[in-house]
């Protein structure tokens, strides 16, 4: 019979690219093992995984599934337990921003934009509590700036993730004490891949007292210490937005 699985197992959704992906770095070089979530990034989300076997061999497991179709979220939970004996982290990461001006809105557009920045994380949430709490684990939510400063023509993205930001508040509530939730809410840290407008994004930039974005590893950081180091902290927003949240 196998040993029993010793070293802390992280679920990272969306975690084949940007963001997701340096999480998922982080976190394998903290000593987890990860099972990394993907939805059609699957070259990128095998590159991944192959460079972090290349450390330490049998330490990922890929999964590829669409958020939306419920029936899935509790097999990732199921899968990454079947894979690795336990789960230590669950890390909502992955989202879908899309803008929805007022008047324009369709219920199908709603109902993607909630699906993976709420009804998902609420679900897989649900699912992991159990081993989370055999194991003494935690939530990190990836929230947003945008969900307590509204941004014009994305009402739909802001609600599902103020919606993000109640859940982590109420889990919080209801899985302590052995289960911590918290929450990182970054600000500018990667522009959207299909916007070019630097005029805007330097407005931004003139807006934030630190005067820079964030990065991917800052965020990643941030994720790490609130699932290993902040023994503390339940139903708290960690902010990493250089300070955008405190101007006009």
């Amino acid at each position: 019979m196998p040993a029993a699985n010793t070293a802390p197992v992280a679920l990272v959704t969306g975690a084949a690219r940007r963001i997701g992906a340096t999480i998922a770095r982080t976190l394998h070089g903290a000593g987890y093992d990860v099972a990394l979530h993907y939805r059609s990034s699957d070259a990128e989300a095998r590159a991944l995984a192959g460079e972090l076997e290349r450390v330490r061999p049998g330490s990922t497991l890929l999964l590829q599934a669409d958020l939306s179709e419920f029936d899935r979220l509790p097999e990732l939970i199921a899968h990454t337990v079947g894979r690795f004996g336990r789960l230590d982290a669950l890390v909502n990461n992955a989202s879908t921003f899309t803008p929805t001006p007022i008047g324009t809105v369709t219920p199908t557009q709603w109902d993607a934009l909630f699906a993976s920045n709420a009804r998902a994380p609420f679900f897989l949430a649900q699912a992991a509590a159990p081993h989370l709490q055999a194991t003494g684990g935690a939530i990190v939510n990836l929230g947003d700036l945008y969900a307590e400063r509204p941004l014009r023509g994305h009402a739909i993205y802001c609600m599902a993730k103020a919606a993000l930001l109640m859940m982590t508040r109420s889990l919080a509530l209801e899985l302590g004490p052995k289960v911590r939730v918290n929450a990182v809410s970054p600000g500018a840290i990667l522009w959207p891949e299909e916007r070019t407008d630097t005029s805007a994004q330097e407005a931004m930039l003139a807006r934030t007292p630190l005067g820079r974005t964030g990065t991917p590893e800052e965020v990643a950081e941030a994720v790490r210490w609130l699932l290993q180091d902040a023994s503390y902290s339940t139903g708290q927003v960690l902010h990493l937005d250089g300070g955008r949240l405190l101007g006009a």
